[in-house]
């Protein structure tokens, strides 16, 4: 694993801040000068780098790994889910550029001491920023391992100081036109939302994530902040967070609200529980192999990490609380 430090940053390296200014300033003449609005690949290859989030971070090593390949940078960004950009899984990479991830803020209510916001580079200064592999499965039962750079989000929690009957956590995702061309037309109702129960996010799996493969997210990949669940299914890691609010009864959560019947609450990786459309007994590794011969995986109960988390639903029905 490439753990990057802070001092291996050459200072040629760093874009001047007046000139990331006026980059963000004069994007819109830019594309029109250049001729290719609406064109994502090219658009995508003569942006700078850093409006895709990507500008290298301090990560530390841990010990939160698996034995599994990692998977190909260039395929982890470039094959997403984020449907304020597009259903297909090429079009975020193709159409996040239009994100803007600074200035960014975060605001904190609900069930809380003291309701706050919170600007984004102060969150990601609360704690050092570790770097963990771990594997990501999606419900449609494809999956990637990747190196993900966050902190623990109970560290987030307990310095925001919820009240005893905050008993969920709630995020809420941007929900902007001018920044995401498809949005409320992708078949979601804007803005997305999702939910964990307190225990589980405060388990020490749960990621508060800023990057990934050493570098700050991707827009695509939910920039400039997120959460991972690792043994949850993709979905339940919110992207782009702009309120995290806590709250006492099970809040609502986009896909379980548009379908109730395939998208349950918990969504807890489950291979013994098919999806009505198609099996979990077996996922896609993406980037191990081409295409429709990527190689297939057996779907492992609680995407592997049934040690750490299994004793969080001890009695629970999983396939009821699916």
């Amino acid at each position: 694993m490439l753990i990057r430090t802070g001092n291996e940053i050459a200072s040629s390296e760093i874009t001047p801040k007046e000139a990331y200014e006026a980059y963000r300033t004069d994007r819109r003449r830019f594309l029109a000068r250049a001729g290719v609005v609406g064109a994502g690949a090219a658009v995508s290859a003569m942006l700078p780098k850093f409006a895709l989030g990507e500008a290298k971070l301090s990560a530390v090593s841990t010990a939160y790994t698996v034995s599994d390949a990692i998977t190909p940078e260039a395929k982890a960004k470039s094959y997403n889910n984020f449907y304020e950009f597009g259903t297909d899984k090429s079009e975020p990479a193709k159409n996040a550029h239009t994100l803007r991830t600074r200035p960014w803020s975060v605001k904190v209510e609900g069930l809380v001491a003291k309701p706050l916001t919170l600007d984004i580079d102060t969150i990601m200064k609360y704690k050092p920023i570790e770097q963990r592999v771990y594997r990501f499965r999606c419900v449609e039962a494809w999956s990637m391992v990747i190196p993900w750079d966050g902190y623990p989000l109970s560290e987030f929690i307990k310095a925001m100081n919820p009240l005893p009957t905050a008993k969920y956590v709630q995020f809420i995702s941007l929900a902007d036109k001018s920044q995401e061309p498809e949005i409320g037309d992708s078949g979601i109702n804007p803005p997305y939302t999702e939910g964990l129960r307190m225990d589980e996010a405060m388990n020490p799996l749960t990621l508060l994530t800023f990057g990934s493969y050493g570098e700050t997210l991707a827009n695509q990949q939910g920039a400039p902040i997120r959460v991972i669940v690792p043994w949850k299914y993709g979905f339940k890691s919110a992207k782009s967070i702009v309120k995290i609010r806590f709250v006492e009864k099970m809040p609502p959560t986009t896909w379980n609200e548009l379908n109730s019947g395939e998208y349950g609450f918990y969504s807890n990786v489950n291979p013994t529980v098919d999806h009505p459309r198609w099996t979990q007994a077996s996922e896609r590794r993406i980037g191990a192999g081409t295409g429709l011969f990527e190689k297939r995986v057996p779907t492992l109960m609680f995407n592997g990490y049934q040690d750490q988390v299994a004793s969080l639903y001890a009695g629970m029905d999983l396939k009821k609380n699916y």
